[in-house]
């Protein structure tokens, strides 16, 4: 992307999640939009301005706050009023992906994608979500695990709030959620992805990641996390240098470590390095 031009679109992909693709684009007055369709499920989010949308039959105005909805194969479009500035986030979902999830929240019988009936919403939380997403995407310092639980924790939301399945009986698998804590603690240093504690556990994602929380109080990349830190303060107490304890215990970088480190012990690594070596 070309920094001098906010009117043109900045593209995310990432191959260690094929089933998701985002936009955004800071200045639309210059981006319009002939009718057209796609293959996938679309999502936006109105981040700044109002923009005219028209989905099928439908044409609005819609505004900042406002989530867009597309069905896969529906004619829409998306353009400035008159000149005017706008801003906005966009995301294209594998519908193979979308409708296993919609399949293992119950909604779905046989794992093909249903499609939402709602072509936008006003519902804040939903409008947060996506964008948080979106941050979530572009941090460097987010690994794998943490991207892909992102994206797993906001399409179950979605689903629940625009098209929840019928209530069904709450069974917690508790060996199987026990196999996932002791997997996570076991390989914590490594750089995990979901399917890989999905397939200790035997665990559905969507599954896992609402049960495990339920159960553990923490999603699995925050307790990826937590049980990192708990390595790195045995390290620590040895007085081994903090660059290589940072390393060791995962982390991609001294940064991150840090923010991390404080964040759960309200406590620099130095601190306690410093503190322990005086007890």
């Amino acid at each position: 992307m070309n920094g001098s031009d906010d009117s043109q679109p900045r593209f995310w992909r990432d191959a260690a999640l094929p089933f998701l693709e985002a936009r955004a684009v800071a200045d639309g007055r210059k981006v319009c939009y002939a009718p057209h369709c796609h293959e996938t499920f679309s999502i936006g989010a109105i981040t700044a301005g109002a923009s005219t949308y028209f989905n099928g039959d439908a044409q609005e105005r819609i505004a900042r706050g406002t989530l867009v909805l597309i069905n896969p194969q529906t004619v829409h479009a998306c353009n400035p009023i008159d000149g005017r500035p706008w801003s906005y986030l966009m995301f294209y979902v594998d519908v193979c992906w979308l409708g296993a999830l919609q399949h293992e929240l119950g909604v779905s019988s046989d794992g093909h994608f249903i499609p939402y009936a709602p072509i936008q919403s006003l519902d804040q939380t939903l409008f947060n979500g996506l964008t948080q997403l979106y941050a979530t995407l572009l941090d460097q310092q987010a690994d794998t695990l943490h991207k892909q639980s992102a994206a797993v924790e906001y399409f179950t939301l979605l689903q629940q709030t625009l098209a929840p399945a019928p209530t069904q009986p709450y069974a917690e698998p508790l060996q199987q959620l026990s196999r996932a804590a002791e997997y996570i603690a076991e390989h914590c240093t490594e750089a995990l992805r979901l399917e890989d504690i999905c397939q200790a556990a035997e665990l559905s994602p969507s599954y896992l990641i609402r049960t495990f929380k339920q159960h553990y109080g923490m999603t699995p990349h925050a307790y990826l996390l937590n049980r990192r830190i708990q390595r790195s303060q045995h390290w620590l107490r040895q007085g081994l240098d903090l660059a290589e304890v940072a390393l060791a215990a995962g982390f991609a970088d001294q940064a991150h470590f840090q923010r991390t480190f404080k964040r759960q012990l309200a406590a620099t690594p130095g601190q306690y390095r410093d503190r322990a070596a005086r007890n």
